[in-house]
């Protein structure tokens, strides 16, 4: 008896381990550092690279193996990927293989008998939650990546600092809003990150994503920069552009804003902005689906 969960460990595990540790190599990762991508010893690594470990050949042969590894290096390597990202993104692939696929035909040839009987898999969701969240995150930091790396991005921080948010389908919640912990601020013509993107931590610019999409919008990213009417009358030539009430509960104001506005039904981002009030600094926010997209958009200002 040879249940489908030994293929994977005995034989699936091993061959994708193997080829993404020859994708990092040739990326320029040391030893060291793909043995903690992967969460395996050096000398495990080691075994992969001198062949000193088996793979199986239709296993590398198949083509959706192929980009998986190469799409789970390519992240690493970038920062846009954590392992715990890449190995979700690994056990989807398994769950799906599993389920009539490369990985029950395996199971099928170790387990001869099978073939005859009408047997199915239980796999787990391929849309999980922990899924879209690392999606989500991976996002953020992308449009992070998108802005800190553009010459001038400091001059655009407001004095109540910037945040890059996205939030999950279905949010509800700041908790379902990732952004940067703290605020993006403007140090000596620099943008400084204070960490690394985190749900819950943004309670400034997930309010206005999260009523922006309770007034109908669809947007999941947002971006919010300093107040200039040239910044207002850039977007707005690209952009459906709305105002909104500084003296009144951020929440309210923009959800009645952009339920009162005529924003047309196809759109790929959406700008609020509210001129201030007293103690209330001037801001703009730029939505779009995704917070990538958003921080484009705002790299395009500069």
């Amino acid at each position: 008896m040879k249940f489908i969960e030994e293929v994977v460990v005995d034989e699936f595990l091993p061959t994708v381990r193997s080829m993404l540790a020859e994708d990092l190599r040739e990326r320029g990762f040391t030893q060291r550092e793909v043995a903690d991508a992967l969460g395996i010893s050096q000398s495990a690594v080691s075994k992969y690279a001198h062949g000193d470990v088996a793979r199986h050949d239709r296993i590398v042969a198949d083509e959706r193996v192929r980009e998986l590894v190469e799409r789970v290096g390519e992240g690493l390597a970038a920062g846009e990927m954590t392992p715990v990202a890449a190995l979700v993104e690994i056990e989807v692939l398994i769950r799906r293989l599993e389920e009539g696929d490369l990985l029950a035909d395996l199971h099928e040839e170790a387990m001869p008998a099978l073939a005859d009987t009408e047997v199915e898999f239980s796999v787990h969701d391929p849309d999980s939650g922990l899924r879209e969240r690392e999606r989500v995150l991976s996002s953020v930091r992308r449009g992070l990546r998108t802005l800190t790396n553009a010459s001038g991005f400091a001059g655009l921080i407001p004095n109540v600092g910037a945040n890059v948010a996205e939030c999950i389908d279905g949010a509800q919640t700041i908790d379902d809003v990732a952004a940067v912990p703290g605020r993006l601020v403007d140090v000596k013509g620099q943008a400084m990150v204070p960490g690394e993107p985190e749900f819950g931590v943004s309670e400034h610019v997930a309010t206005v994503l999260l009523a922006a999409r309770e007034a109908g919008a669809t947007a999941r990213g947002a971006v919010n920069v300093r107040y200039a009417p040239e910044t207002v009358e850039a977007l707005a030539a690209e952009h459906p552009t709305v105002e909104f009430d500084p003296e009144r509960p951020t929440g309210e104001a923009v959800a009645d804003a952009v339920a009162g506005a005529d924003i047309p039904e196809a759109r790929d981002a959406l700008v609020l902005y509210q001129t201030g009030a007293v103690g209330v600094e001037p801001i703009v926010y730029v939505l779009a689906p995704t917070a990538a997209d958003a921080a484009q958009v705002v790299r395009g200002l500069i």
